[in-house]
């Protein structure tokens, strides 16, 4: 049997598998499937396809690899393509945007293109340096922040946008013309013209015959539809017919000429008096007496929860909030104002907004951040020399910041959706008030506006400012109620009986105890010599000395102790007296062991990032030593790390005594059980003055702890003597101040607006808080104006010819003349020997709102605190049963020649009475010659015993009758006034006013009597005529005046200023701003005198360093002399600096401005130019004490600002193209930035 051989088959193929794979896409997963076939993909095979990197690729082939050099000749191995020149190329310009479009139009049924429309494009050619608008695209990504100075700002909210009509400009010799109105109807020469106007026309002007419009009410026969619509009421000419004729009917005439004389004389229908316009409210006050009891309903799902529930006045500012209004909240300090602002922020963060938390002081901005940072966590901060997290949704920066900000169009404002301004009422600084208003002019419309303010008496006022400023309501919340109450205390000293005695002067209830205050003048009696044994303000101050002081403060403070009254802030008007107070009490001792282990580690941790020689500064051991002994002082000549030391301490609880200056109470909110004043005296910077009701309650708002303290105490020392009660009630009780406007012109202000052509700074000025009261009623101005205007068209013309031309020019005569009078009669009022002449028994001329021209006598005179009061004894008509009304609706008189040369004295027409009046000195007219004799006593006895009821019908005294008949006497036998007190040979007056308004007098008193007019029969009605005209145009030249720019106060100083520019060379006569201009608008500060200097090269040529040093002149607050040890290149740079001052100090004169050279060279201080000389040099800080005995704080802060303005000189020297000095400025920043100067916030940490 054969065997069967096994055949070995090679193995199938994998397509002959009953399966097939699947590849998932390109991430490498396979599935297999049980169908025979090719494997397959769902994307095509492999990775995506990508091109190599040709920067690889080249450095691998030609730098990495240098194989595939040949050996020899490398030197010809490079080859270069020579490039073809075209200059023609620097000649193309990108085509400009299409401006416009073709549109379609279409059937509306069928859709059928019917033809085409050129549509106009907006917002074509956008960009941040030729648009003001929100539309236009963001500008590059590191210029987000800050913007740029060459940028334009956002248009402002409140504004109306010009249309590009407006901003079309006209050339000069281009007439404005309407060709509908201004085409002349009468031709040069003719009296009479040709009416072009068609039929619905209304009545054509005076002087015009209208044919048509005579012959249309005639039937002549023309066609019937026509007639029917003419006499329709509903007809087009129907209507205009019966309003030119006032509905009266056409009388029936027997030829033309009557028809046109009765077209002539016409009567117009009287104007209805216009309507008084709405009363806008942009100010609405809001009631936060009543509770607010559906809170949670209209919002149950509030953005921000506290664990406390919040205030009346709390909540409805955040009802306001949630309605995207602005608010005006304005309490006392420790209310709880910060609640608002909390919710503001974190309703932006719940919105994806942004929000803008503004202060005034940057310390104040470092507290802020640290709380709102713990609060809220996504928040920056933005100060002259520290930029944290500038992404964030809530930015905290000062007030100049956002202006900066503002101008330079930063694209941060796109997003933003409110602005908290803090402590609104630091816009009564003289020096930085105009900030706040620049921004609130300056925010956009879209910006919501939160307005956080101790208590002012203005608040609706101000709030009505920025209402109508921004035209939207302002809800003002304002609160007088204190979380916890204040009682306000005397101390009269330390002897054994009264050291531990206080004398309550206003309780919590705010009644004012006279009891507390005569115990305290009783008990400080007792403590003083015979020789001193007085008090009152009157009285000289009696000097306490150190010694005196540290006796009177430890008696205080053992008092307060023992009372568990502590901690206490002490306030000093002065950072020398702060610093003796608190290094006098060297035996005071108020911390436990526990709490000085607890001082000590926080201070060295706190001063770990200080370098060693810093460490050991005196200031710093000083306070060291104070702090463990529970004492702390805080005033701008410390150190800024050891004032928030001192803060940060203060707010654990661990200071206990705190002497400190005023801006201790600016701001943030750490209050203490009690509150000392150490005086009610302070220097305001030229004189020692009380303190002002609204900075006694800013103090004195320090005092008590809210859920800690039931109510605060206040306590006045009384040291020298005790002050008068009158003093004391104003300071305590007096209402705060209010807020007023320090509006101001600025260079950079004026550069910066000019350089936008849409902004003007005649609008900055008419918006300011300053022009607002003479603003405020523009509305109603202009709708006077219109309604007085209608009324002049409408009035006939008076009759000029003839015998009447000189019409006109009498008018003017006697108006001037009685202007001329008036002027020299309040200069005779306001002389001397003036008021003199005005004793008992002078007959003077009685002119006011109820006697004309009447003759009186005085009779007493007094004074108030304003003015004279002149008692007279004036003649007047008997009082007659009639209507006092029928008395106005009097024919006005019409004055004739001898009215106006004389005074046309007041004749009693029936019998004649007598009346006495109390004259202000505008009422007297005239004095005469003439003087009686008088018993003035004895008139006023009887007359006013005759106003009495029963007494009333008794004949007056003889000598009452003898003094009437007197004065009737002078009437009778001068009709023109008797003669009268020549101001300058009778009464000396010497002033050129006086004299020329004597003779001009006398020349249209010339003019008056030669006038033809008075003698024509029609003089009386064609001067009434005449005389409501030019009322109404008078009136209408002063609405106009209000209304233009012509009557803004700062008007004059603005021109003033830009002639001072333009005599620079900043702007050109177009006032376009050129490149020193746009180099000015990028300081901060001295932008006349830094652009200047950069101009001149005079910085150029110097060290870093020595620049820094020169600079510090313009930043320096504390006067000194630069001294003899500088090198020979920083004196002559002094000179150099103060040479540029000078001229530009001239220019300003030169131009009219009132600060004189002097002044202004006067405002640079060059005190610390060794120290920052040697500071840039490296040289430690604690040698620099011995270089100047100004405090350590104000040098640091100088050095602060300092390098602030070499930042600002380096963007500028950029701007410019000077690399160089750009470099150096950028040296001296990092030479100054170092050490404890510059030692980072605790607050940021």
């Amino acid at each position: 049997m054969m065997e069967t051989e096994r055949l070995v088959l090679p193995p199938p193929d994998p397509l002959n598998l009953p399966l097939r794979a699947v590849e998932l896409g390109c991430t490498g997963r396979w599935e297999v499937l049980n169908v025979s076939g090719a494997p397959e993909s769902t994307l095509p095979h492999g990775l995506p396809p990508c091109a190599p990197d040709l920067q690889q690729e080249a450095e691998q082939l030609f730098l990495s690899s240098p194989a595939w050099l040949p050996l020899h000749d490398v030197e010809h191995s490079a080859r270069k393509w020579q490039r073809k020149t075209d200059p023609w190329s620097l000649l193309a310009a990108l085509g400009a945007p299409v401006p416009s479009d073709l549109q379609a139009q279409r059937h509306p049924t069928t859709g059928q293109i019917l033809g085409y429309k050129e549509v106009l494009l907006e917002n074509t050619n956008l960009s941040a340096t030729t648009s003001l608008s929100l539309r236009r695209p963001p500008g590059p990504i590191s210029q987000s922040l800050w913007g740029n100075p060459t940028q334009y700002p956002f248009w402002p909210g409140g504004m109306d946008e010009p249309t590009i009509t407006d901003l079309s400009t006209r050339e000069e010799a281009e007439e404005d013309i309407d060709f509908e109105k201004d085409l002349l109807t009468v031709p040069p020469g003719f009296k009479k013209g040709m009416d072009f106007a068609p039929k619905d026309h209304p009545a054509p002007a005076p002087g015009l015959l209208s044919l048509s419009r005579l012959l249309e009410p005639l039937d002549l026969g023309g066609d019937e539809d026509e007639s029917e619509t003419v006499g329709q009421p509903g007809g087009p000419r129907g209507d205009t017919l019966s309003a030119s004729l006032c509905d009266a009917p056409l009388a029936r005439a027997s030829s033309l000429e009557d028809l046109v004389l009765k077209e002539a004389s016409t009567v117009v229908c009287p104007v209805e008096p216009p309507k008084p316009p709405p009363q806008e409210e942009w100010a609405i006050p809001v009631d936060v007496t009543s509770p607010v009891g559906d809170f949670y309903r209209l919002i149950p799902q509030p953005a921000f929860q506290w664990a406390f529930e919040p205030d009346v006045f709390q909540k409805q500012a955040i009802l306001h909030l949630e309605q995207h209004d602005s608010v005006f909240v304005a309490a006392h300090t420790s209310a709880g104002k910060t609640v608002v602002a909390e919710y503001a922020i974190a309703l932006a963060q719940k919105h994806m907004t942004r929000t803008i938390y503004t202060s005034p002081i940057k310390a104040l901005s470092n507290q802020k951040f640290r709380d709102f940072r713990n609060t809220f966590g996504d928040v920056g901060l933005l100060t002259g020399d520290v930029q944290l997290h500038p992404e964030a949704s809530c930015l905290i920066m000062t007030t100049e910041i956002l202006r900066s900000m503002l101008y330079s169009g930063s694209d941060v404002i796109r997003d933003l959706e409110w602005v908290i301004f803090d402590e609104v009422h630091y816009i009564n600084d003289a020096e930085r008030g105009v900030v706040w208003e620049e921004v609130l002019i300056m925010l956009p419309d879209h910006v919501s506006i939160i307005l956080l303010s101790a208590t002012v008496p203005n608040a609706l006022e101000f709030a009505d400012w920025i209402g109508r400023l921004k035209r939207r309501q302002i809800y003002v919340i304002s609160t007088v109620a204190r979380p916890v109450p204040l009682e306000h205390y005397l101390f009269t000293g330390n002897s054994p009986k009264t050291q531990g005695e206080l004398f309550l002067l206003l309780d919590s209830r705010g009644a004012f105890h006279t009891k507390g205050y005569y115990a305290a003048v009783e008990a400080k009696k007792e403590r003083m010599s015979k020789h001193a044994q007085t008090f009152g303000a009157k009285q000289p101050t009696h000097q306490a000395g150190p010694a005196q002081d540290r006796g009177v403060y430890l008696s205080l403070l053992a008092s307060l102790r023992t009372r568990a009254q502590l901690p206490v802030v002490v306030f000093t008007f002065s950072r020398g007296r702060c610093d003796e107070q608190a290094s006098g009490l060297t035996s005071l001792d108020l911390t436990t062991s526990s709490e000085k282990s607890e001082i000590h580690l926080f201070l060295q941790r706190c001063l770990a990032r200080l370098r060693g020689s810093d460490r050991q500064l005196p200031q710093v051991l000083h306070m060291s030593e104070l702090l463990h002994r529970g004492l702390g002082v805080h005033h701008s000549g410390i150190l800024p790390i050891l004032k928030e030391i001192v803060e940060m301490l203060f707010s654990r609880g661990l200071v206990k005594v705190l002497f400190a200056t005023e801006t201790f109470a600016m701001g943030v909110n750490m209050p203490a059980r009690t509150v000392v004043f150490d005086s009610m005296r302070k220097h305001d910077g030229s004189t020692f003055r009380d303190l002002l009701p609204g900075e006694y309650v800013q103090m004195a708002g320090r005092a008590g702890r809210r859920g800690l303290d039931p109510t605060g105490t206040v306590i006045l020392l009384c040291k020298g003597r005790v002050p008068e009660m009158a003093d004391l009630h104003r300071m305590m009780m007096g209402k705060p101040s209010q807020l007023q406007s320090q509006f101001r012109l600025t260079y950079t202000m004026i550069l910066n607006l000019l350089r936008v052509d849409a902004l003007r700074v005649e609008d900055m000025m008419k918006r300011s808080f300053s022009e607002f009261p003479s603003r405020k009623d523009s509305k109603a101005h202009e709708q006077a104006l219109a309604e007085l205007t209608k009324r002049l068209g409408a009035l006939e013309e008076p009759d000029t010819t003839g015998q009447l031309v000189d019409l006109p020019e009498y008018y003017s005569w006697g108006e001037e003349l009685m202007e001329t009078r008036n002027m020299i009669q309040r200069r005779i009022m306001e002389s001397v020997n003036g008021l003199k002449a005005l004793s008992v028994g002078r007959v003077v001329v009685v002119q006011n709102q109820v006697h004309h021209n009447a003759l009186g006598v005085i009779l007493q005179v007094s004074s108030n605190s304003s003015s004279r009061i002149f008692t007279t004894l004036v003649l007047c008509e008997k009082p007659m049963l009639e209507d006092p009304q029928d008395k106005e609706a009097a024919t006005p008189d019409v004055p004739h020649p001898d009215d106006l040369v004389g005074f046309k004295l007041f004749l009693p027409e029936g019998a004649c009475d007598h009346t006495v009046a109390k004259l202000q000195p505008g009422d007297v007219a005239a004095i005469t010659t003439k003087v009686l004799r008088v018993n003035g006593e004895k008139i006023l006895e009887d007359f006013s015993k005759r106003q009495q009821p029963k007494f009333r019908k008794d004949p007056p005294l003889a000598v009452v009758t003898t003094a009437v008949q007197e004065l009737l006497r002078l009437a009778q036998a001068y009709p023109a006034g008797p003669p009268t007190l020549d101001p300058v040979n009778d009464l000396q007056l010497k002033d050129v006013s006086v004299v020329e308004g004597g003779l001009r007098a006398r020349k249209l008193e010339e003019l008056v009597r030669g006038a033809q007019c008075v003698h024509n029969p029609r003089f009386p009605a064609q001067y009434l005529k005449l005389r409501e005209r030019m009322q109404i145009q008078k009136e209408i030249e002063r609405l106009r005046f209000l209304l233009s720019d012509q009557s803004l106060l700062l008007l004059p100083e603005y021109h003033q200023r830009v002639e001072v520019l333009r005599t620079l060379g900043y702007v050109d006569e177009a006032g376009t701003v050129k490149l020193a201009g746009r180099v000015a608008c990028a300081m901060s500060s001295h932008e006349l005198l830094l652009t200047e200097l950069m101009f001149d090269n005079a910085l150029s040529a110097l060290k870093p360093e020595e620049i820094a040093a020169l600079l510090s002149g313009l930043v320096c607050q504390s006067s000194g002399d630069p001294g003899d040890q500088l090198p020979s290149t920083l004196k002559q740079g002094v000179e150099r600096v103060c040479a540029v001052a000078k001229r530009i100090g001239e220019v300003q004169v030169a131009c009219g401005l009132n600060q004189t050279v002097e002044e202004f060279v006067g405002e640079l201080n060059f005190g610390l130019v060794e120290v920052v000389y040697e500071w840039a040099r490296g040289m430690p800080f604690s040698e620099l004490a011995g270089l100047s005995g100004t405090p350590e704080g104000l040098v640091v802060r100088c050095i602060q600002r300092l390098a602030e303005m070499c930042r600002s000189l380096r963007g500028a020297a950029r701007l410019v193209g000077e690399p160089v000095l750009g470099a150096k400025m950028e040296t001296a920043a990092t030479l100054l930035r170092r050490d404890i100067v510059f030692a980072a916030s605790l607050y940021t940490q």
